[in-house]
């Protein structure tokens, strides 16, 4: 059995994971800089070559990078249990992004929005259906 990861490019990996577990809850488990490869180039060593985080009961990782591209063809989705931890998430990852999809009850039962974060990050963000 596998697990998914998200794995996330970022020009400023350190910050955009401190936004998360802000809007989150979680921690950041641990970071590896560049400077921690032998050999690293001078000024590169302070980068994040790779991090680990702990948010919404997910592990996810982050690195610095100079290129990034997102695309149209990739949400995150978080479902959540309750009505105002999903709420909460979708307010506080919105903060400075863009709504693209009110945050609102639907047709088939889930309160549901979505979202472009700060970073250019598109999230989803759910209650799970009361069957």
């Amino acid at each position: 059995m596998a697990k998914i990861r998200p794995y996330i490019y970022s020009g400023n990996a350190r910050e955009q994971a401190a936004f998360y577990v802000d809007a989150l809850g979680g921690e950041i488990v641990s970071v590896q800089t560049f400077g921690d490869m032998p050999g690293a180039e001078e000024g590169i060593k302070d980068r994040v070559m790779h991090l680990i985080m702990q948010a919404a009961g997910i592990q996810f990782y982050l690195a610095d990078s100079n290129s990034i591209q997102r695309g149209s063809g990739l949400d995150l989705t978080l479902e959540f249990a309750s009505d105002h931890e999903a709420a909460q998430a979708f307010e506080k990852l919105a903060a400075g992004g863009k709504v693209i999809m009110k945050f609102e009850r639907m047709f088939w039962g889930s309160l549901f929005g979505r979202l472009e974060d700060k970073f250019g990050v598109t999230w989803q963000i759910a209650t799970e259906v009361s069957n």
